[in-house]
């Protein structure tokens, strides 16, 4: 998702750029790829390691990733439906877009209940950090990209049910994040910044701030009979915008910091991708809604940075591929009893 991002986000950009449209489209390629990969990797991982796999859903710092998956399907889905119709037609483009978000809706749903009940039961909120978010993000990626479905739909009940279905998905996720994020607030202040390795991590909590406001100015575009769409989409996307630069610059501080005191590559540096894209789009909506320069060029800047992310992290992962640092090979589960918590000791 993190490679999808880049070719969703630049197909959106609201100035013109020669060449920007086919390389958005092998950004989407390579994404879809690598998603092939990955979930291939992942199917032999619960084949051959089913013990090591059951124990990354009981580990704190592993579980909350499965929400991932789902958002690597949706957003891919959403990229098919953007630029990969440049490169298979717009036939394919629907049929692979709309199978691979609803894959990936089902396994958010799956990944919104199940993770953070397990979270609940097997560990302790003193434990929480940003990464305790990716499975409440999920269903807001589904409710962001069901609008590219639903207008290629003909009105009735079927786009109707979509786009409710879609506000409910909206729902559930803000709703969550919002209880969620002053938790890992609360950890920060409380325990003080993270080791350097998972520091970047702190950014994934921009993520629900800008899909949601992706979300609402796609609301905006399709909703029928939405009276002030745009005037709404502005009210709920310009605040919320403003909390995700204050968090980025918090965020930003943590990482040089960080840097300073010797922080290497680690894959936590691909939150310096999904998060940063989904602000982007957020931006690209509220430019097209406001007719404000400031955010067009906001959102340029944003996608400057974008890509520097992407190229941080995918030259990391290289190397470490390359070098044999990545992946780890997984070895046997622990089988001693599972420490104890506040709830069930």
């Amino acid at each position: 998702m993190g490679t999808g991002i880049v070719g969703s986000a630049g197909a959106g950009l609201p100035v013109a750029m020669p060449g920007l449209r086919t390389v958005c489209a092998a950004m989407w390629a390579l994404s879809l790829a690598l998603l092939a990969v990955l979930l291939t990797a992942r199917a032999l991982h619960w084949t051959y390691h089913r013990d090591r796999a059951r124990e990354h859903l009981r580990d704190p710092g592993t579980a909350p990733f499965h929400g991932c998956t789902a958002m690597a399907l949706v957003s891919t889905g959403g990229g098919t439906l953007l630029v990969g119709r440049d490169w298979v037609g717009p036939d394919v483009a629907l049929a692979l877009g709309a199978a691979l978000f609803a894959a990936g809706t089902a396994a958010a749903l799956a990944a919104a209940v199940a993770v953070p009940l397990l979270m609940v039961v097997r560990h302790r909120v003193e434990e929480a950090s940003p990464v305790w978010l990716l499975p409440l993000v999920a269903p807001m990626v589904s409710a962001a990209v069901g609008p590219l479905l639903a207008v290629r739909l003909p009105p009735g009940q079927a786009r109707t049910t979509l786009l409710a279905g879609c506000l409910g998905l909206f729902g559930l996720s803000r709703l969550a994040a919002l209880l969620g994020l002053p938790r890992v607030v609360g950890r920060l202040v409380v325990g003080g910044p993270p080791a350097a390795a998972p520091t970047p991590a702190l950014l994934l909590a921009r993520g629900p701030l800008g899909q949601s406001t992706t979300a609402v100015n796609a609301f905006a575009d399709v909703v029928p009979g939405l009276p002030y769409g745009g005037v709404l989409a502005a009210v709920y996307g310009l605040p919320v915008m403003g909390f995700a630069l204050l968090w980025l610059a918090w965020s930003g501080a943590l990482v040089l910091r960080a840097r300073r005191r010797g922080m290497g590559f680690a894959m936590t540096w691909w939150a310096f991708t999904f998060p940063v894209g989904t602000c982007v789009t957020g931006l690209e909506g509220l430019a097209r809604h406001t007719g404000l320069e400031a955010l067009r060029w906001a959102a340029v800047v944003r996608f400057g940075l974008l890509v520097a992310g992407w190229l941080a992290a995918a030259s990391g992962t290289v190397r470490g591929l390359v070098s044999g640092a990545l992946p780890a090979a997984p070895g046997a589960a622990p089988r001693g009893p599972r420490r104890g918590t506040a709830r069930t000791r």
